[in-house]
């Protein structure tokens, strides 16, 4: 009998720390999931992107050349 009673012993520790660890992981994928749930749903394109900098160099470039323009007075 003692051993059925160690066996049953055995059985419940591990089943206590499976129990134990699948709760864990469980609420590391609900952080995860809900992280991913925060990033932004819409991107921005890479040609808008490109077209928009093409656009702020080019204005950039005309204020750098006002300036010049200026500093050579």
């Amino acid at each position: 009998m003692e051993n059925q009673q160690l066996f049953n012993l055995v059985v419940c520790v591990a089943g206590f720390l499976a129990a134990y660890v699948i709760n864990n992981l469980t609420r590391t994928i609900q952080k995860l999931e809900d992280k991913v749930s925060d990033l932004p749903h819409s991107y921005v394109a890479k040609d808008d992107y490109r077209a928009d900098i093409s656009e702020i160099k080019l204005i950039l470039k005309q204020i750098f050349d006002k300036l010049d323009g200026k500093a050579d007075k």
